[in-house]
């Protein structure tokens, strides 16, 4: 059974194992490459939540949630016979957790990314410029808050007052990312792109976003490729061509 093999998995990296078990074990591991996969994968994942969980304060409540997770697969018998002596309980529970989160644990690690693993802006802060303070002030609240229609007409009366602003262009563009008005979006961070003001990168960022958002991956991996190691979004770019490519 799968849950038995993560004891000997465990049982193995806690140094329980007889001399004999341990020979058969490794020369298991030498001539069985599911097994071999199965036990890195397994000591990934132990290793894992150890440093996730056993230095924090969270610990003890962790180890809660271990008992019932435990319980579930390791209570059908005393049959403590079948398993070393010295195994204690937070041994037990660990392979046990390990079989309850290794699906999702692979599916967090794994799968392709989402344009909403990334929509989650900074507060924006506009300058105050006198007469236009009402406006500024909507077009702020408004895109701090997630109303992108009210964003998006808000600095789309903005940039009727200032044709050339590269930030209201930015933050209309993401405003018309979040609509699905991606024809709009791209063609306002292309001219940001392709201007000089200090948001030239991250309309970049925003460009491989919306292809990401249209699921159009080679599109937003080459678009990411092309911003430079200085800019701000450059290790959140390589990240994300990572997980795509």
């Amino acid at each position: 059974m799968e849950d038995e093999k993560y004891i000997q998995f465990e049982a193995y990296l806690a140094n329980e194992l007889s001399e004999v078990e341990q020979e058969a074990f490794e020369n298991q591991l030498k001539n069985d490459a599911d097994f071999n996969e199965a036990f890195q994968t397994y000591k990934s994942l132990n290793q894992f939540l150890d440093y996730k969980f056993n230095n924090e304060d969270a610990s003890a409540a962790f180890k809660t949630n271990l008992e019932g997770i435990s319980n579930t697969y390791f209570n059908k018998e005393e049959a403590s016979a079948e398993k070393p002596k010295s195994f204690n309980f937070y041994k037990y529970a660990v392979a046990a957790c390990v079989v309850a989160l290794l699906g999702f644990f692979v599916l967090n690690q794994f799968s392709t990314p989402t344009f909403s693993d990334f929509n989650n802006y900074d507060t924006i802060s506009l300058t105050v410029r006198g007469e236009n303070d009402d406006l500024l002030n909507t077009a702020e609240t408004a895109f701090n808050t997630k109303d992108f229609v009210k964003a998006e007409e808000a600095f789309s009366a903005l940039l009727k007052l200032d044709e050339t602003n590269a930030e209201y262009k930015l933050y209309k563009a993401i405003s018309n990312i979040e609509l699905s008005h991606f024809e709009t979006a791209e063609a306002l961070l292309n001219e940001v792109k392709n201007g000089n003001s200090v948001y030239k990168n991250k309309a970049i960022w925003y460009l491989g976003l919306s292809q990401l958002k249209q699921e159009n991956f080679k599109a937003c991996i080459a678009i990411l490729k092309t911003i430079p190691e200085d800019a701000e979004d450059y290790k959140r770019a390589q990240k994300l061509i990572k997980k795509l490519d």
